[in-house]
């Protein structure tokens, strides 16, 4: 089945209309990425001048706010993978490239893992995102999940594993593509030495406050917004009942890349995310699982888990 064809039977897009709302655009993904860099660079400098004069412990709530901010380039590795950001090739692989290395996840590792998440999505088998996210068997797992730091911990781990043993063997990399997954990962950790070296030259820590621990903090937004995506979703290969679109304020759909709808991109993954709006218009009635709000997805997605580790839902979820 098609992952475009709603719960019904029905194809909501005709192929004009699909080709319509695909033109990709260079001028739009530059100023979503330029707004989003722009806010860290600015937040940075805060924290910056802030820390210099009055000491980091002042500094520590705009800590927090960037945290946000790094956290959701997250988005930028996505919508690059897809090479949607931009029209040009190129400025899809740079932006991703830079992005991936600011969160710690390799670029072309993502591209297979997220490649095969949308082909087996809800595929407790297939799914990457299902096979690296077991169900938590306590409230302490449960909390250590939402807030992220398994999967840094997963993502650091694994980089260093692809590094330092050249072992890339994972179901989603084909063994053509290995040898890349291990470069990458050794040019990624060769780039945060460097980085850690010439910090320490300088006796600088400023690294460290705009961007090492704004990235760990930041899982504490990102990781409830990836786990509103399709957990509690239905075991099916339609995007329209096994994905979930999470309304929200513009703020969070710009950050996000407008990903919040995410029925949308998984229906028609070719769609860039400045024209996900409008079809939100066209296919928001097919839609079975529609959040309102993160807040209360969140609450919803808890209970999910709570239930699941009682044996009470099957065990699908989402990274």
């Amino acid at each position: 089945m098609s992952n475009a064809i709603t719960a019904t039977g029905e194809k909501p897009l005709t192929p004009a209309m699909l080709r319509e709302l695909s033109v990709r655009s260079d001028w739009q993904g530059l100023v979503r990425a330029a707004s989003h860099y722009g806010v860290i660079v600015v937040v940075g400098a805060l924290i910056w001048l802030v820390s210099s004069r009055y000491g980091i412990v002042w500094a520590l709530p705009l800590v927090v706010v960037q945290g946000y901010f790094v956290a959701f380039l997250f988005m930028v590795v996505h919508e690059t993978a897809h090479k949607t950001a931009f029209r040009n090739r190129a400025l899809n692989l740079a932006f991703g490239h830079l992005s991936s290395f600011a969160v710690g996840l390799p670029y072309e590792y993502y591209c297979l893992f997220h490649w095969d998440h949308h082909r087996y999505t809800q595929d407790p088998k297939r799914d990457p995102e299902l096979l690296s996210v077991p169900i938590p068997t306590s409230n302490t797992q449960l909390l250590i999940v939402y807030s992220g730091l398994r999967q840094v911990a997963f993502r650091v781990g694994l980089m260093l594993r692809h590094a330092l043993t050249g072992n890339a063997t994972s179901p989603w990399i084909p063994e053509s593509k290995r040898h890349i997954v291990v470069m990458e990962a050794r040019l990624h950790l060769a780039g945060y030495v460097a980085l850690l070296l010439a910090s320490v030259a300088l006796h600088t820590m400023i690294l460290l406050w705009v961007w090492v621990v704004p990235v760990i903090v930041g899982q504490l937004f990102l990781r409830p917004y990836l786990l509103a995506e399709h957990t509690g979703c239905d075991r099916t290969r339609s995007a329209f009942q096994n994905t979930r679109t999470t309304y929200t304020a513009m703020f969070v759909r710009w950050f996000a890349w407008n990903m919040p709808y995410h029925v949308e991109h998984h229906a028609y993954p070719s769609i860039p995310f400045h024209a996900l709006p409008k079809l939100n218009r066209i296919v928001a009635d097919q839609i079975v699982y529609r959040g309102p709000g993160y807040i209360a997805v969140t609450r919803q997605t808890w209970a999910w888990f709570r239930r699941a580790r009682n044996g009470i839902e099957s065990p699908i979820g989402s990274d």
